[in-house]
């Protein structure tokens, strides 16, 4: 498989260099643009669903779940887990913009469950600061899963937590397989 990176640059080096992937992401975006009609939506996902996966560039969400631009609110962190940023996202999706179903997404493979909280001394003792996020690394996808979809059921800002769904996505299948909350 190809990444696209890969396939428009030829070598990973040459992206690394002076800015090199920068330039080349906003001449796509010129591209873009110069056919770009505005489609006339409104911010409001036409699906009413919010979406909270991991940054993980194998994930193609659009892709894998056959969205459309504008069918959903996408948040993305490492791990897909649900912080005090998701809870602040999801909580204005819902309040403000009309969600009202959660899908939580992790996969298999995932790079936080080769971390641990030994992370933030590392950094710690390279920059001198303790960072003040926690790393939430996990051993265990599955439960990590029922944690995150735990945290927006007892959330007090999210309005509705009725319809919460966790899945775990097999980066070498491409399949969803559903988390029981239990």
């Amino acid at each position: 498989m190809t990444t696209s990176a890969a396939a428009h640059t030829g070598s990973e080096g040459a992206m690394r260099e002076g800015g090199r992937v920068t330039d080349r992401l906003v001449g796509a975006n010129k591209r873009y643009a110069s056919a770009f009609t505005d489609p006339g939506m409104d911010a409001q996902p036409v699906l009413h669903v919010a979406v909270v996966a991991c940054m993980d560039a194998r994930l193609d969400l659009h892709a894998a779940l056959g969205l459309e631009l504008g069918d959903c609110h996408t948040i993305r962190n490492a791990g897909g887990v649900v912080t005090d940023d998701v809870i602040r996202s999801l909580t204005i999706s819902q309040r403000k913009l009309g969600t009202r179903s959660i899908v939580l997404i992790h996969h298999t493979n995932c790079g936080l469950e080769s971390l641990t909280e030994d992370f933030r001394n590392e950094l710690e003792l390279e920059v001198g600061q303790r960072p003040a996020w926690a790393v939430e690394s996990f051993r265990d996808v599955d439960q990590d899963v029922r944690q995150s979809m735990q945290r927006v059921r007892t959330s007090p800002f999210l309005l509705h937590t009725d319809d919460v769904r966790g899945f775990v996505f097999d980066v070498r299948t491409g399949l969803l397989r559903e988390v029981d909350a239990a």
